[in-house]
């Protein structure tokens, strides 16, 4: 019998009601013949409420309590899904993230699994069991429970389907696949049937929030195919596969937009080598992540540092610049919370000139001021005003007709 995981996002389990359909597609999958995995999330807002009931609390709730308190949710959804489950006639059991052998750094909020000890879920499919297990957590290599960081569930899919050799990681969620751009801002975006790994990648780094980077990174790294679909219906939604499985390749295959990152400016960096690296690497000692980086001298005559980092991370960018701006005797440093960024994504672009310019002028067209660019072999990343955004991804959208169904030879 062949292996699937299954993983369940909050909304797909937001109610009895909703469980009880999840149950039912998890003993339909069953009697279709394959051996059952599920990983579940929290229902609904469940994990924003407790978050909001630690801080009434606790100002500054400590870590390692706040991974115990959050791990509640998900476990929550697996006891009552194996209740339905056995409502149904099928033998089912739910397991924490550590009964399922998911093994964890020690970085609480935000561990990573360094590995997967898949035999009590591999007795209890050998027992003809559907096996739920907690997602958005593990045990650390110090015992201690861990939770994985925002869509964490997505990764211990994955994992578990690269540790148990299941053919594929069916993803449920609330849209129908992946689309060529938010829905919500492009009615006319077209729900892609495939992409790459590394197409994938780009979109979710770029802000996509159909799956989480570290999932799509676990797939790509052990040829996991992913499947990501709605659980409000049967219709087939977008896999993510390797290079080689893809027919057709667009030019462009999606666009993403992330209005969650800030722009730290350092005025007047002074011309002497060394100043970027010991910027870059005070930031990174404090955990603030950087994205998008440029250097260029502005309309006095200085040289300017920019770059953008989380909105949640500002303040502690400034605290850690501040002393780093006075010592190496910079002009000042600045920051703009109202930025956004646009990104196109396709693995065209590898062999198709052109297709930045072509960007560009739908964006000057549509009256939006481009700030940073980045680009890597198949992605080019534009910072706009946040005021702009939806503008701008609409013109971009419309500038590579992303609507229209793909052809071959597109």
């Amino acid at each position: 019998m062949g292996l699937v995981v299954h993983k369940f996002g909050g909304t797909s389990v937001a109610g009895p009601e909703r469980l009880k359909a999840v149950a039912a597609r998890l003993v339909a999958a069953q009697r279709s013949g394959t051996r059952v995995v599920a990983v579940l999330s929290a229902m609904g807002k469940t994990t924003d409420d407790l978050i909001a009931l630690a801080h009434e609390i606790s100002e500054s709730p400590h870590s390692r309590e706040l991974d115990m308190l959050l791990s509640v949710g998900e476990r929550v959804s697996c006891a009552l899904a194996a209740m339905a489950i056995h409502d149904l006639g099928h033998e089912a059991i739910s397991l924490t993230g550590s009964q399922a052998g998911i093994v964890t750094d020690t970085a609480h909020g935000r561990a990573k699994i360094l590995e997967v000890r898949g035999k009590r879920v591999d007795d209890a499919l050998d027992q003809g069991k559907i096996v739920l297990v907690a997602g958005f957590q593990g045990v650390s290599t110090e015992l201690e429970v861990t939770t994985l960081g925002r869509g964490g569930s997505d990764a211990t899919a994955v994992a578990l389907a690269a540790a148990l050799g299941a053919e594929a990681c069916e993803i449920y969620t609330d849209v129908d696949g992946v689309y060529t751009a938010d829905p919500r801002i492009v009615p006319e975006a077209r729900k892609l049937a495939a992409l790459s790994y590394e197409e994938m990648l780009e979109l979710s780094g770029a802000g996509a929030k159909v799956l989480m980077l570290r999932s799509v990174e676990f797939g790509r790294n052990h040829g996991v195919r992913i499947h990501v679909r709605s659980s409000f219906n049967d219709a087939d939604g977008t896999w993510i596969v390797g290079q080689e499985e893809l027919v057709e390749q667009p030019i462009i295959s999606g666009i993403a937009h992330d209005t969650s990152e800030a722009e730290v400016t350092i005025l007047g960096v002074p011309d002497r080598p060394g100043i970027a690296a010991r910027v870059v690497r005070a930031l990174a000692d404090a955990g603030v992540n950087v994205d998008m980086i440029v250097q260029n001298v502005s309309a006095e005559g200085h040289t300017d540092m920019s770059f953008t980092v989380p909105k949640a991370e500002v303040g502690v960018a400034e605290r850690v610049l501040g002393p780093i701006v006075a010592e190496i005797e910079a002009r000042g440093l600045a920051t703009d919370s109202e930025i956004a960024k646009i990104s196109l994504v396709g693995a065209g672009m590898r062999t198709h000139p052109g297709v930045a310019a072509d960007m560009f002028d739908a964006l000057a067209e549509a009256g939006v001021n481009i700030g940073i660019i980045s680009t890597s072999p198949i992605r080019i990343s534009c910072v706009v005003p946040a005021a702009d955004v939806e503008r701008a991804v609409r013109a971009v959208h419309e500038r590579f007709a992303l609507h229209e169904p793909l052809v071959s030879g597109d």
